[in-house]
């Protein structure tokens, strides 16, 4: 049960990332690092993160101006 929970949270992170990643194109925002956070999956029981990763100052600035 234990692994099946974790895959679930596993599965539902990856498709976070999706959206996001939608998100952020259909505003002309692209991050390339956008991912898992690999420590986060490394656990016994995975508890995913998303890592924005890195980006432009232009990137944050258009992410700020969305966001706002």
């Amino acid at each position: 049960m234990k692994a099946q929970h974790s895959a679930l949270c596993v599965e539902e992170a990856e498709e976070a990332v999706k959206e996001l990643r939608a998100a952020l194109e259909n505003a002309g925002i692209i991050l390339p690092s956008l991912r898992l956070d690999p420590a986060s999956l490394a656990r016994e029981t995975p508890c995913p993160l998303v890592e924005p990763g890195g980006c432009s100052v232009e990137a944050a600035q258009r992410l700020a101006a969305v966001l706002r």
